[in-house]
């Protein structure tokens, strides 16, 4: 009986441990190196399907350029949408690794025309999930190669190195 009992304990605090190491939603900040329009991001993440999330981002950032010896800025507000396949990382409970894509839309104002007005990009995405078993805490880190389909002249085509982490409160 008290093996029973034993292995029964052990099976339940195994799954609790698991349990622990998921979440369904999660909202807090993602900073980025793509500084033009989302350096700062206000960031929600939901759970479609136990593999399957939908991270949203609301970001803010400027993108600054020289104007008659003077520095200036062009301030930027940005809302992305990604879907992120993940993957369990067997030998860390809560870990996971994840590929996705999405799409960003972004509008800059400035004097200047050639950093004044709306764009939009495509990327695909790839990092890494880590939800901590005690506290209701989730790190992610990630990179977001982006295509602009259209943007103001002032803005580089491609972006490949927009790299960026995000720490949120799970529930």
């Amino acid at each position: 009986m008290k093996r029973i009992f034993f292995l029964a304990a052990i099976v339940a605090t195994a799954i609790a441990g698991h349990a622990q190491s998921s979440y369904r939603q999660a909202i807090g900040a993602r900073l980025s190196t793509q500084t033009e329009y989302e350096a700062f991001a206000a960031s929600y993440k939901f759970f479609v399907s136990r593999p399957g999330a939908i991270e949203l981002n609301l970001g803010f950032g400027d993108q600054r350029y020289w104007y008659h010896n003077e520095r200036k800025k062009a301030p930027g507000v940005s809302f992305s949408g990604t879907y992120q396949h993940h993957f369990p990382i067997k030998p860390v409970a809560g870990l996971k690794w994840f590929v996705g894509g999405g799409m960003v839309f972004f509008n800059t104002s400035s004097k200047l025309d050639r950093y004044d007005g709306f764009g939009m990009g495509i990327y695909p995405t790839g990092g890494i999930d880590y939800k901590f078993a005690k506290i209701p805490l989730n790190l992610s880190a990630d990179i977001r190669p982006t295509l602009h389909i259209t943007a103001p002249d002032g803005y580089h085509t491609f972006y490949g190195d927009a790299v960026g982490i995000a720490a949120r409160y799970t529930f």
